[in-house]
């Protein structure tokens, strides 16, 4: 008995292909995780089960050569970012992450951390249009930040608890997250 070629199975086959060839997986997964990112919102951690930041001795070099160490941030609401620029998640959701930069960085702390060279990064965000500043660790982070998946995110409030912990790709220019921030700020 022969099968019939389905119009599914024909689909079927070609996203297989456009999944296996590099040129067209990357942005495919990039397309698939910005959308998955409307699905995966932050959420506050409840009081009783924030954990607080054991030591604040963390070093790190901006992509501008300055060195900054994370207890010079204390009582400060920081926003701390794991990426790495050939990250599918990462990229999906960078777009929002700079919108928020741009609204809350006269506010809030931003430290987007990757361990990538400083010359890599300077190129994608070039290419990408994207001008936060990123930080490259001198020394190990906090760890209650340790992380071993990308992208990771964290929020500290000004008492140093970390209040929102997130993997994956989020939509950080929401409403809700802006919300969250306004409230920890008030704080």
């Amino acid at each position: 008995m022969k099968k019939k070629l389905s119009l599914s199975n024909i689909l079927f086959v070609l996203v297989i292909l456009l999944l296996i060839i590099p040129e067209t997986r990357k942005p495919i997964l990039v397309t698939l995780h910005k959308g998955l990112s409307y699905v995966n919102q932050s959420s506050l951690i409840g009081v009783e089960d924030r954990t607080t930041l054991s030591n604040l001795n963390w070093r790190l070099k901006s992509d501008s050569n300055e060195v900054i160490n994370l207890k010079d941030l204390q009582g400060k609401v920081v926003v701390v970012n794991f990426w790495a620029t050939w990250c599918p998640p990462c990229i999906a959701e960078m777009p929002s992450l700079q919108i928020l930069y741009d609204n809350y960085s006269d506010k809030v702390e931003f430290l987007f951390v990757s361990d990538e060279t400083l010359e890599t990064i300077k190129k994608f965000k070039s290419k990408k249009g994207f001008y936060f500043t990123v930080f490259n660790p001198l020394s190990e982070p906090p760890k209650e930040l340790s992380t071993t998946s990308i992208p990771r995110t964290f929020v500290i409030n000004k008492k140093g608890e970390i209040v929102i912990d997130e993997s994956g790709a989020v939509n950080w220019n929401s409403e809700k997250v802006r919300e969250q921030l306004n409230q920890l700020l008030s704080e």
